[in-house]
């Protein structure tokens, strides 16, 4: 499996960039939120991947960030959901506002993505409540999202198989025991150990 591309930027199209690494251009789709974070093409360029395979093809999606690649991996997770729409419900929404959405059941932000109708952004916001690390602080829906060192667990544990909001909720509980300025290896400890309650 390949977790992340580092390289030079070459093209970038509508809908995917080609990622030159070592002079081998891998070809990588991705958001058109990621798309326009990544920088100009001829810079240096780090893009988080996931690797879709099927009977007929190997492809690579992109992402800014772990928090946007996680989220791609639950909103695949849902039926009906492929690379294309979730790629299209991030292009629309930030991670955050698209947590915001899930934790309050808002299924008209999730439909202003393309390809999403009504009955589908239901069926999203229904079966990734549960799933979402989403808590209610004075009567209004949040969603925590560990940044610095705690993104980087959260994403180590995801790479270690745990779920999105497995990991979301282990890397919170350690944060909140250690503190904001805890370490990457501290914090990745303390959540397994959480995790594993």
């Amino acid at each position: 499996m390949i977790a992340h591309l580092k390289g030079r930027l070459d093209a970038t199209g509508i809908d995917h960039a080609v990622v030159d690494v070592g002079g081998v251009g891998y070809l990588v789709g991705a958001s058109s939120r990621t798309l326009a974070g990544i920088g100009p093409v001829g810079e240096a360029v780090m893009l988080h991947t996931e690797m879709l395979v099927g009977e007929d093809f190997i492809r690579l999606v992109g992402f800014a960030t772990a928090s946007e690649r996680d989220w791609f991996r639950l909103l695949t997770g849902v039926q009906g959901v492929g690379a294309r729409v979730a790629l299209a419900i991030l292009s629309a929404l930030e991670p955050g506002d698209l947590g915001r959405a899930i934790a309050a059941q808002d299924k008209a932000m999730v439909a202003r993505a393309n390809g999403v109708g009504p009955k589908l952004a239901e069926r999203i916001v229904r079966e990734l409540k549960d799933k979402v690390g989403g808590i209610t602080l004075g009567g209004a829906a949040t969603v925590t999202s560990p940044i610095g060192a705690g993104a980087d667990a959260v994403s180590a544990l995801a790479n270690l198989g745990f779920k999105p909001a497995e990991a979301y909720a282990a890397v919170s509980a350690a944060e909140e025991d250690l503190g904001a300025g805890a370490g990457l290896d501290a914090l990745v400890r303390l959540a397994l150990r959480k995790a594993a309650k």
